[in-house]
């Protein structure tokens, strides 16, 4: 396997479960916190809005938001001139969770960066800026499932 794609790999899982039991300590599940973001940054959006912030489908977020409204992080209105859409809004308890899960992600980027310097951890998130602008043109392109020396990745 490409060393690359192997080490991202192996780092993205252990990276996965350390974001995961943090948030978890605040009664969230990865994935719920980005969904908050998006209602912090913007209270209100709609869930395609908000799908479309976050890089997930629509049926993701209305499925994780009917859970966070069961959990009273949010509630669903009515649009006030379209009937048919649903808006998102935080209550006080989404609210209040802002501050420490943005806080818990500081400090779990703050505990996995530890060992690079400052120099080192620009260096890192210029790269990986890089890779992921790259490969999210490659997905968009026609030929993304295929590689230009040999048959389609799917056949291989």
């Amino acid at each position: 396997m490409p060393e690359l794609l192997d080490l991202h790999g192996r780092t993205s899982k252990a990276l996965r479960a350390l974001a995961e039991a943090a948030m978890q300590r605040h009664g969230l599940h990865l994935g719920q916190d980005h969904l908050l973001a998006a209602l912090w940054e913007r209270d209100g959006r709609t869930p395609g809005e908000i799908a479309a912030a976050v890089r997930v489908t629509t049926p993701a977020v209305v499925k994780m938001a009917g859970r966070m409204v069961t959990a009273g992080w949010i509630t669903r209105r009515p649009d006030e001139r379209d009937n048919r859409l649903v808006r998102l809004w935080l209550t006080d308890a989404g609210q209040a969770l802002r501050e420490p899960v943005e806080a818990a992600r500081r400090q779990l980027e703050d505990q996995v960066t530890a060992g690079l310097t400052g120099d080192e951890r620009a260096a890192l998130l210029s790269a990986l800026t890089k890779v992921h602008d790259t490969a999210t043109a490659l997905l968009t392109e026609p030929t993304a499932s295929t590689d230009r020396d040999g048959p389609p990745l799917a056949d291989r």
